[in-house]
């Protein structure tokens, strides 16, 4: 028995091999995860992005929901051309109140969302009301529409500017 004891008493830690095998089955599932941790980190930005356009159309659209109700209800009458979308998106943060139909200046925005494709706070791209639907330059009349001036694909091979 005392041989016995020597051999386990040396036998301790892993061997060359099995320390190579280990770090072969390491860099293969560290291999597989970085692509999936890259796509789950653009998903994200792509629902992000989804989401404040979202916000943002809503505005506008209460916006207008808002002036189109002032005119009907005559608190307001609006310019010869006024077609009743925000001159801009300040206008969304600030509010409105059309003429007293609101005892309080109703805001539709308490912030600007931002943009996630947007590494340089460029902004977003605008299009008024009188503008071509795929138009990437501003009329500056109004604002009817907004998009992300993002180059990018999306996941599903959409542009994002499209969205």
């Amino acid at each position: 028995m005392g041989s016995l004891g020597g051999v386990l008493r040396n036998r301790r830690g892993l061997t060359l091999v099995e320390l190579i095998i280990a770090m072969a089955i390491l860099s293969v599932l560290a291999a597989a995860v970085l692509p999936m941790a890259e796509v789950a980190g653009k998903r994200a930005k792509e629902i992000e992005l989804r989401r404040s356009l979202r916000l943002i159309r809503t505005a506008i659209d209460e916006y207008k929901a808002d002036f189109d109700d002032a005119v009907q209800k005559k608190k307001i009458i609006p310019a010869l051309g006024e077609n009743g979308y925000p001159p801009d998106l300040e206008t969304l943060l600030q509010g409105e109140d059309f003429g007293g139909l609101y005892t309080i200046r109703r805001r539709y925005l308490r912030r600007i969302p931002r943009d996630p494709f947007d590494k340089y706070d460029e902004g977003r791209g605008l299009r008024a009301y009188a503008d071509d639907p795929d138009s990437t330059v501003w009329g500056g009349e109004d604002v009817f529409d907004v998009f992300t001036q993002s180059d990018g694909i999306a996941l599903d091979g959409t542009a994002y500017n499209t969205w």
